[in-house]
C-alpha cells in the first residue's frame, strides 16, 4: 500500500498559538502564489509573498478574493484530478 507523503508547516495565529498544517497544494494564479493548508479542524488558503530571499505566508482577508481563488482551484482540480 502506497502512502502519500505530505510536507508540514507550523503557523502562528494572532494570539501566538502555533498550529501544525499539512501542505495540500501549492499553486499560482494571477501572478500570485498560494498555499492550501489543512489540519484536523480547518482548511486555509494563504498567499505566498517574497521579500528578498525569504518567503512568507499571508492570510487572505477579502472574502471575494478568497472565493475567486478557491473556485479557480476547484475548476483546475476537476479538470486534472490527482492520480491514485
Amino acid at each position: 500500500m502506497d502512502t502519500v507523503k505530505r510536507d508540514y508547516i507550523t503557523i502562528q495565529d494572532e494570539e501566538g498559538k502555533e498550529i501544525d498544517y499539512t501542505i495540500e497544494a501549492l499553486f499560482d494564479m494571477d501572478e500570485n502564489s498560494y498555499a492550501l493548508l489543512r489540519n484536523l479542524d480547518e482548511t486555509i488558503l494563504m498567499r505566498i509573498e517574497l521579500e528578498g530571499n525569504e518567503q512568507y505566508l499571508v492570510g487572505i482577508n477579502d472574502p471575494t478574493e478568497l472565493e475567486s481563488i478557491l473556485d479557480a482551484y476547484q475548476i483546475a482540480v476537476d479538470a486534472a484530478p490527482a492520480e491514485e
